[in-house]
């Protein structure tokens, strides 16, 4: 079984930062997908950004350029940094982690931007 512990989120304005934190533990594989997916009212649950365990990284569009994802391996760890920050960042952010078929999540945490 796998838990993820996710923190970092809150308040921000407009075109400030955030840097999100998922903390992994339980039965980890050395092989695995770790990343982030966003939810806002309203709509359904979407990707944001990946980082396999060799460290190749996925961005969804909306984010490239903006938000930077890495990973610490002997922590279990995965990081989203989020610069320029628009409204329409705004969501429950839900770390995500991929391994052997099998997905795992965090209980989400709120992102707000204001304008």
């Amino acid at each position: 079984q796998v838990q993820l512990v996710e923190s970092g989120g809150g308040l921000v304005q407009a075109g400030g930062s955030l840097r999100l934190s998922c903390a992994a533990s339980g039965s980890i594989s050395s092989i695995n997908d770790m990343g982030w997916y966003r939810q806002a009212p309203g709509n359904q649950r979407e990707f944001v950004a990946r980082v396999t365990s060799s460290g190749t990284t996925i961005f969804d569009a909306s984010v490239k350029g903006r938000f930077t994802i890495s990973r610490d391996n002997a922590k279990n760890t995965v990081y989203l940094q989020m610069n320029s920050l628009k409204p329409e960042d705004t969501a429950v952010y839900y770390c995500n982690l991929k391994q052997m078929g099998y997905d795992s999540w965090g209980q989400g945490t709120q992102v707000t931007v204001s304008s």
